[in-house]
């Protein structure tokens, strides 16, 4: 039996029905579910790590069902799937629990049913990275600076969170922001000059001074700036709770409201804010959830390209 097939039957065991008619309803046959009852949900990957997207897909669902959800409170959004029925992306956060509940809405009309479901993934494992940086960016901030860093944050939080809100832009395929080798993978811990003090959220590519940087795919640009860690950086907005980030960069080549498409040259690879020298890094988050890049790609994307390029990581 395929993983696959090991997610949906599992699924089968754990599923739950829950109703939330609303009082002025019609009232269906107590049988019945908004959703169907040969509706069935699956995911894929089976076992999917913590810090990574994976696909949640429904199938079996009545004509006209709108479909929602959410899934570690960051909402779902269904569109038709290639093999039938609908499908969404979903994001488990790198230092969640590994139990994830999902949760599938249908709504016909004025009734709403729920299909109810729990993923197992699989640990996460990160390595620690050691490196050295100026003294400047590897201190604790003073109070102006901290409150700096603290609106930037917001600034992108902000982006992320209302990409829910912005209706589906990306269109096909996504693809690699830079044709070259990962120089620092995504989840490391990060000791900066002795002291561990985050996590590398982002997956670095290398490049020289001037090197392209294309978009992954559609979407609006949120934010052209300069913050203190990322450096020059370019925020897109991908819709479906989709965005992604560029940073370190030595030039931005579009401007805030502008609408991208994939594959763009949206800027040149830099050594701008906290680095060690030039390099992309890039950033996917679904909503506020931070996810490893290359886990977005394997889904979507140049399968080759992830390959070629997890192969070649320093």
């Amino acid at each position: 039996m395929s993983a696959r097939r090991s997610a949906t039957v599992a699924l089968a065991v754990v599923a739950a029905w829950s109703c939330a008619q609303r009082a002025e309803s019609t009232p269906l046959p107590p049988t019945a579910s908004a959703c169907g009852d040969s509706a069935a949900l699956s995911w894929e990957p089976a076992s999917p790590r913590q810090g990574a997207l994976f696909r949640v897909q429904i199938a079996g669902v009545l004509s006209g069902t709108q479909l929602g959800g959410d899934v570690a409170g960051e909402a779902l959004h269904f569109s038709p799937a290639d093999s039938g029925g609908a499908a969404s992306f979903a994001a488990i956060p790198i230092d969640g629990a590994r139990t994830l509940r999902v949760v599938v809405r249908c709504t016909v009309e004025s009734r709403t049913d729920s299909l109810v479901a729990t993923v197992e993934a699989a640990r996460g494992e990160y390595p620690v990275e050691r490196l050295r940086v100026a003294p400047g960016f590897a201190r604790a901030p003073d109070s102006a600076l901290a409150a700096r860093i603290r609106r930037e944050s917001a600034r992108a939080a902000e982006v992320a969170r209302l990409s829910h809100a912005t209706p589906r832009l990306w269109d096909g395929g996504w693809v690699l922001p830079r044709a070259s080798r990962v120089t620092s993978g995504f989840g490391r811990g990060r000791e900066f000059n002795g002291t561990l003090t985050s996590r590398h959220m982002g997956t670095d590519f290398a490049g020289t001074t001037g090197a392209p940087v294309r978009a992954a795919n559609r979407g609006v640009v949120r934010i052209v700036d300069a913050f203190f860690y990322g450096g020059n950086v370019v925020y897109l907005d991908h819709g479906d709770g989709l965005t992604s980030a560029y940073l370190h960069l030595s030039e931005q080549l579009v401007s805030q409201g502008d609408t991208v498409s994939g594959g763009q040259l949206i800027g040149r690879v830099g050594a701008t804010g906290r680095v060690t020298g030039p390099h992309l890094h890039l950033i996917m988050r679904y909503g506020n959830v931070t996810v490893d890049p290359l886990s977005l790609f394997a889904l979507v994307g140049d399968s080759s390209a992830v390959r070629a390029a997890t192969r070649t990581t320093d």
